[in-house]
């Protein structure tokens, strides 16, 4: 027999932190803190403890499991990196999966369409569409940036009951149901919440990727780079600055 697979699941992406072990027979152990401290700090004393707490070392670990995005982008890319150093030191397979479909797996039971979203600020959120089917989730569509009005008014064309899952749920839900109707439906409770044992057990028989490419889904550029592309467009081009005044 081969040797028993331990799976390190990490989701940062957003306000909850979200920590689990899982192998063949099911999740572990988990740790979740809704604390909205610092990921940053957080990450690797909860891996440590997790580790330890079940008697393991990080040299047991098999595989990495990582919610990649999109979401928060200081929290994406502080999960993302942290899961690609261990990975790439232990010598271990990666896998990355999209932070939304993380959150949907919450609501696997439920038959029908689901969106989760994350608020993205000024009226946009991050999405994406599955349908929920005898336990089984599929995706409808790719993960984007919206605007929460717009992208009610896309899934109105469906005609049918839609979830709506994820924490930031209450700052669209007026905006939503005014163009769904009874058609919305809303779960911001503990289903909302990242939950990284549904995410290792999602992960376990994906095969890993190149730690080396491995990238985030930032889904749109961090608010510093879109200030600064912002600013470019009342300077000189790039290429004009490089090649100098040539009077």
């Amino acid at each position: 027999m081969g040797e028993t697979m331990k799976v390190l699941a990490i989701d940062t992406s957003n306000k909850t932190m979200s920590v689990a072990l899982a192998d063949e027979s099911g999740i572990i152990d988990e740790i979740t803190s809704n604390a909205h401290q610092n990921h940053s700090i957080q990450l690797m004393p909860a891996i440590e403890k997790i580790t330890q707490d079940n008697g393991l070392k990080p040299t047991n670990i098999t595989k990495i499991v990582v919610a990649r995005g999109p979401g928060s982008y200081t929290g994406v890319r502080i999960g993302v990196t942290v899961a690609k150093t261990l990975a790439w030191t232990l010598g271990i397979d990666l896998v990355g999966i999209s932070s939304l479909e993380a959150v949907a797996l919450n609501a696997v039971d439920f038959e029908g369409y689901i969106a989760p979203i994350f608020d993205a600020r000024r009226g946009q959120v991050f999405t994406s569409l599955f349908k929920s089917q005898e336990g089984t989730l599929k995706r409808v569509n790719e993960d984007q940036l919206r605007m929460a009005s717009d992208w009610a008014n896309e899934l109105k064309e469906l005609s049918y009951p839609i979830l709506f899952v994820g924490v930031d749920v209450p700052i669209h839900e007026t905006v939503i149901s005014d163009i769904l109707g009874t058609n919305a439906l809303f779960e911001y409770g503990d289903k909302a919440l990242p939950n990284a044992g549904k995410l290792a057990l999602a992960g376990m028989y994906i095969e890993g990727v190149d730690v080396h490419h491995f990238v985030p889904n930032y889904a749109r550029l961090a608010e510093a780079e879109t200030n600064w592309l912002e600013s470019q467009k009342d300077t000189p081009s790039n290429c004009a600055i490089l090649q100098g005044d040539r009077r």
